[in-house]
């Protein structure tokens, strides 16, 4: 199996490949950090008119359901199959990179409490200061995290974790998204 990265064809991705499946939620990060990004000049430009009530909307509901989803698959199922799969000072090198994407995490809950209040009142078509230094700091943060997901985690996991294992992880984000199995 070949994950699909940057710059690569995707194969079909879906909860039979798991690892595909969390290099695309990547790809969709990245399109609403790009909306998010394009929101602050139309907000100047034109206020919390109906195309930044949506664009809001989008982001919102992007990073309040998907995005958690797709840290739980990362932590309550990737990484330990991972580190499962390591033995030795390997599993202690992966430790840290997995408990530094942990960090991450908890850094974009943090991040996005403080730009969702702001979103909700332009989803609600209501006057809301968009912080653009907020913005910046959680979409630079993003892209680093999945940079370094794509280079170091992804291509190890496909490396090291069994076919068997990864049918798992697949069923567990199935059912993380209630979908039937």
């Amino acid at each position: 199996m070949s994950i699909s990265l940057p710059g690569t064809e995707a194969a079909a991705v879906g909860f039979d490949t798991p690892l595909a499946m969390l290099a695309e939620c990547h790809r969709r990060v990245e399109d609403q950090c790009a909306t998010l990004q394009r929101l602050l000049p139309h907000l100047a430009a034109h206020g919390p008119d109906r195309a930044a009530a949506e664009a809001a909307t989008a982001v919102l509901r992007y990073f309040d359901l998907a995005g958690p989803k797709h840290h739980a698959d990362e932590e309550a199922d990737l990484f330990p199959a991972l580190l499962e799969s390591m033995a030795g000072s390997d599993a202690v090198c992966l430790r840290a990179l997995t408990d530094g994407l942990k960090a991450d995490h908890r850094r974009f809950e943090q991040q996005w409490a403080g730009l969702r209040a702001a979103l909700s009142e332009i989803a609600a078509g209501r006057p809301a200061a968009l912080d653009a230094a907020a913005v910046d700091a959680f979409c630079t943060l993003y892209a680093q995290h999945i940079a370094r997901e794509e280079a170091e985690l992804l291509p190890m996991a496909e490396r090291l974790i069994e076919p068997a294992v990864l049918a798992d992880i697949g069923l567990a984000m199935r059912r993380r998204r209630g979908e039937a199995v």
